[in-house]
């Protein structure tokens, strides 16, 4: 017992002495979506079962874990008991106690020296002034746990623009944000009780990031940038000096030369404008006859933004195929209001928004039913399985990867508790009322025609079952349909 088994739980140093640990502890020790729930403090030279429990969630949470933050030499110690897959309580250590730091349940919450800082996925009234989803604030951090609540607006979204990440140096916060999903830094200063804010110079690609290397230290940090046709490149900078200065990049796999990158707009059945990137030939001829293969997710407030891929390039663009890549709604590219409104009783937007881009292309003669295929992966296979039984004339294939399919069960099986915040709850009836009328597997027919079909799973997926494939896989095959299956019995 000197040594943590395999866990769904990393250890977190407290101190030189002791870490933070969280793992499978016995019977009960864990929650109904199979992460830990229980957080103790084991010390060195000590057995594990003599660890001593420092804080509890309740079974029908999503996990809970502790962090040490070494942060511009403080010291923040919390607990993030995740209540749902999208709330959350957060705990501060002071002394042999846990204090809970009061703010949104949606909101997330981190630190910036003597700072709280929070992100807000949803309206929040207070003193009077309302911030609205998406917005990102901060106070002083001890100021705020008195009960004081001045705070300072760090980001405000637009209705095309929205907060991606942060990321600390010594002396300032990086800022990206997405502008109509492309990447934009900026540099937020704190001087004088205000925070200052400038444009960080980067280059002209579509998706960047940026870490601060060592912010108890210094205001350097790495930025790696990278788009459909450009690989990723690392470059090495300092915050408010010049532009940062490019140490490498990896190989090309593909070439790039005569490709081009666009960004156009579909229109969802409810009148949204929907983005969606297309990488093709420059001069592609619009003829109806391009292979184009349509990409999607659009869940859990994840963004699909431009980025390398050098599998599609040999594969598919070299030979004259159509890459495109659509920014549903239920994904995070404009924020949270772009998540909840396919979230839940709305999720049927998002499936209108993909057959609104596959229509688009067809419009505007990019390509036809005939040649159009599809893919998607965990939320995107849920949403492949959607396409194939709700729009099968629409698509000539369909890959579906590591899909969730059976929706009525979906929330007994490994981590699949953790996402009714995002689906709702299938025994509740007035979730299954609209969770019924799109899940596939309840949904596939004996007497339809649908696209030829390739199941992809994993034997070892701890999140996505791979029983909602096989299953879908063998009532397609009794059924007498053309589907494909692999499953691979290594993967994670």
């Amino acid at each position: 017992e000197s040594a943590l088994a395999e866990a769904k739980r990393g250890p977190t140093w407290r101190n030189h002495d002791t870490l933070y640990v969280g793992t499978d502890f016995g019977p009960g020790s864990l929650t109904r979506s199979g992460y830990p729930r229980i957080v103790k403090e084991w010390n060195r030279s000590s057995r594990l079962h003599e660890a001593r429990i420092v804080f509890e969630g309740e079974t029908q949470d999503v996990n809970v874990a502790a962090t040490v933050a070494h942060d511009h030499g403080r010291i923040h110690e919390l607990v993030r008991r995740r209540t749902t897959f999208f709330t959350s309580q957060v705990y501060i250590r002071r002394g042999d106690e846990w204090v809970r730091i009061d703010k949104p349940d949606n909101a997330r919450l981190d630190t910036f020296a003597d700072q709280i800082l929070l992100y807000l996925r949803s309206d929040w009234t207070i003193g009077g002034i309302t911030h609205p989803a998406g917005a990102l604030v901060a106070a002083d951090l001890e100021a705020y746990l008195r009960g004081e609540r001045k705070l300072a607006v760090l980001f405000e979204p637009s209705e095309r623009k929205c907060l991606e990440d942060t990321s600390p140096t010594k002396n300032c916060l990086i800022v990206n944000a997405l502008e109509n999903v492309r990447n934009k830094l900026y540099l937020l200063r704190p001087e004088a009780g205000q925070w200052t804010r400038e444009a960080l110079d980067t280059p002209a690609l579509g998706s960047i990031h940026a870490r601060g290397i060592d912010p108890d230290q210094s205001d350097d940090y790495f930025l790696t940038a990278t788009d459909f046709l450009t690989p990723s490149s690392l470059y090495f900078g300092t915050a408010g000096q010049s532009a940062p200065e490019k140490l490498k990049s990896l190989p090309a796999f593909f070439a790039a030369d005569g490709l081009e990158l666009s960004q156009h707009e579909a229109r969802s059945k409810d009148g949204t404008g929907i983005p969606y990137f297309q990488v093709s030939r420059k001069g592609l001829q619009l003829n109806g006859k391009n292979p184009s293969l349509l990409y999607g997710y659009g869940g859990f407030e994840i963004s699909l933004l431009p980025n390398y891929i050098p599998s599609v390039g040999p594969a598919w663009l070299e030979r004259g195929g159509v890459y495109v890549v659509a920014n549903i709604r239920g994904g995070g590219e404009f924020g949270p209001n772009w998540h909840y409104a396919a979230r839940k009783q709305y999720r049927q937007r998002a499936y209108h928004d993909f057959i609104a881009v596959a229509e688009d292309l067809i419009a505007r003669r990019v390509t036809s039913p005939e040649h159009l295929g599809i893919q998607g992966g965990s939320n995107g296979g849920l949403l492949m399985g959607v396409m194939l039984t709700q729009r099968p004339d629409l698509f000539k294939a369909v890959v579906c990867q590591m899909p969730l399919l059976d929706m009525k069960r979906f929330h007994k099986l490994l981590a699949g508790a953790s996402w009714v915040d995002e689906y709702g709850d299938p025994e509740k009836a007035e979730d299954w009322s609209y969770i019924s009328q799109y899940s596939p597997y309840q949904k596939v027919s004996k007497d339809r025609k649908y696209p030829r079909v390739l199941f992809m799973t994993s034997t070892r997926d701890d999140r996505v079952h791979p029983g909602h494939a096989r299953k879908m896989y063998a009532k397609m095959k009794e059924y007498g349909h053309d589907v494909l299956y692999f499953e691979n019995i290594e993967g994670g």
